[in-house]
């Protein structure tokens, strides 16, 4: 399976594939687009942590291909990934979630250096399901195996009164709880919020962020009492040593995931795509690459679930027709996004 260590801001050859994996690579290779050019092109990416393993997978691949272009992955989480698309920087932005009201007209006022009007336009495309997973120390934590929403709740809500784990669940021990979170600027951590802790609700602040999921995941293993949230790729690499707690009976999988069952904490996970770098011959074959179906067996191997293929279709769609804006903000009467085949019109 691949590594998911992160390196900040730059794209560095970090993964061991598995005996078939390594056999398919060059089927895969094959179906990758090339661009002819001169000198080596550049690909400027940023975003989420959560979406960087499926896109720093992505890189790799493309770059055996495409030798004389680089693809630059970094992470600086939803939030801040958005901020850096809509200042001009990149060409690409993975999201956790969907793009913000504040975001969308942060790209709307983007101005050049002159001082004149130049709006970021962006087509926005799911790439893949994650199910956003919270985990406890496999070996210290002999105790907890399966969680409620409400529990979370209590745990994670502001002012941060619940400082054991007895105090969550009476028959659990009276052992502190480590909390470890992705940073305010993690699209993971806004999806959290509102999902458990509720839209109008606060989240306590008591706890070890960083948006190196990384680092969340060091920290329980370092923490008896420790839990964290997370994609749940992340688990997937160290689930030796994390265990995922069930939520509401229900544990995280592909195929909870792909059932809907584990719910609400399953999402869609995406990349925007600046309009006019689409004019950049090398964007534009990394992003029929990205949506290519050879290319998307890596989502799985870095562990994630894949969307049906008419969701790739009609991304694909969306790019060569330069459909540009956001889709999957969520219906102020109902306060729900659409679904992934909703948008794809299925």
């Amino acid at each position: 399976e691949r590594s998911l260590t992160m390196a900040t801001g730059i794209t560095k050859n970090r993964v061991s594939f598995l005996g078939f994996v390594a056999a398919a690579v060059a089927s895969v290779a094959l179906a990758i687009p090339t661009v002819q050019a001169q000198s080596r092109k550049i690909v400027q990416i940023d975003g989420s942590s959560t979406v960087y393993p499926v896109t720093e997978a992505m890189a790799e691949e493309f770059q055996k291909a495409n030798k004389n272009i680089n693809v630059v992955v970094g992470v600086s989480g939803t939030g801040g990934g958005f901020k850096k698309f809509c200042n001009g920087e990149t060409d690409i932005s993975g999201a956790s979630r969907p793009i913000k009201s504040s975001e969308i007209e942060l790209c709307k006022n983007h101005k050049t250096g002159s001082g004149a009007a130049a709006p970021i336009e962006y087509i926005e495309i799911p790439v893949a399901y994650d199910a956003l997973t919270v985990v406890v120390n496999k070996a210290d934590n002999t105790w907890a195996n399966d969680i409620t929403v409400e529990e979370l709740n209590k745990m994670w809500s502001a002012p941060g009164n619940i400082k054991s784990w007895k105090q969550v669940r009476q028959d659990w021990p009276s052992d502190k709880i480590g909390f470890y979170a992705p940073g305010t600027d993690s699209g993971t951590y806004d999806y959290f919020k509102e999902v458990i802790v509720g839209k109008k609700g606060e989240m306590r602040t008591d706890f070890t962020a960083s948006e190196d999921d990384n680092i969340l995941v060091q920290g329980v293993l370092g923490d008896k009492g420790g839990i964290a949230f997370f994609g749940y790729a992340y688990y997937k690499e160290n689930r030796e040593s994390l265990r995922a707690l069930k939520i509401n009976g229900v544990a995280p999988s592909e195929e909870t995931v792909e059932d809907g069952s584990y719910s609400p904490l399953s999402r869609p996970i995406f990349i925007y795509v600046k309009k006019s770098s689409l004019n950049k011959p090398e964007v534009k074959a990394f992003v029929e690459y990205y949506m290519s179906a050879s290319a998307r067996k890596l989502i799985s191997e870095v562990g994630y679930v894949e969307l049906p293929s008419f969701a790739y279709e009609h991304g694909m769609t969306k790019i060569n027709g330069l459909q540009v804006g956001t889709e999957f903000q969520k219906d102020p009467s109902t306060g729900k996004a659409p679904t992934v085949a909703q948008w794809a019109g299925q």
